[in-house]
């Protein structure tokens, strides 16, 4: 199973534990947010400060996993081709256009694209938490703690790959701001390995 995000847009779909979900960056440059929510209860999402606080470091790679607001495994990284990822940056919004960029036109942003595909499954706006931004390229200084975003480090084709600890609904998206990807917007595309095949 496949599929191409357009840019600026987003899907949602199930990930049975055991499947392995491919994010891909076809051209190169272009961040994905990705947000996993436990399919046998919503309220159960993808938490960055608890994977954050788990790892000890905010740069997260191949063996590190992602845990959910209740310290339940949700997703580990098992190939990536980048190496820098952002979990720390909330998914862009309405109000990320109106409050952050002076000559950009409004735009839902990743939070809208994420709300409109997740809200089939009973996830509602005010839910969704911080995603993982899949290619996101955020350095932060190690003395003032202040950070930038710069254009994504992937290259054309590169990947990260995630397996599924536990039966998953993820919302994905191709970012829709133009810091973050290099003031460019591309499509993402997506594979899913289904357990048997791994």
């Amino acid at each position: 199973m496949n599929g191409r995000i357009e840019p600026r847009s987003g899907t949602a779909f199930e990930l049975n534990a055991g499947d392995e979900l491919v994010v891909i960056d076809p051209m190169g440059g272009q961040v994905a947010d990705l947000l996993a929510v436990t399919r046998g209860d919503v309220r159960e999402m993808l938490s960055s400060g608890r994977t954050l606080d788990y790892a000890e470091r905010i740069y997260l790679t191949t063996g590190d996993r992602l845990y959910s607001n209740r310290s339940n495994v949700m997703l580990e990284i098992v190939h990536d081709d980048v190496g820098r990822h952002d979990f720390l940056l909330t998914p862009c919004s309405e109000a990320t256009f109106r409050l952050c960029y002076e000559n950009e036109p409004p735009h839902r942003g990743c939070h809208g694209n994420l709300a409109a595909a997740l809200a089939p499954y009973g996830i509602e706006d005010d839910a969704i938490p911080v995603a993982f931004n899949c290619f996101m390229n955020v350095p932060v200084d190690g003395q003032t703690g202040w950070f930038k975003v710069l254009p994504p480090l992937s290259k054309a084709g590169d990947t990260i790959r995630f397996r599924a600890a536990i039966d998953l609904i993820i919302g994905l998206t191709a970012c829709s701001a133009p810091a973050s990807n290099g003031g460019s917007f591309k499509p993402i595309d997506w594979r899913i390995v289904r357990a048997a095949e791994v």
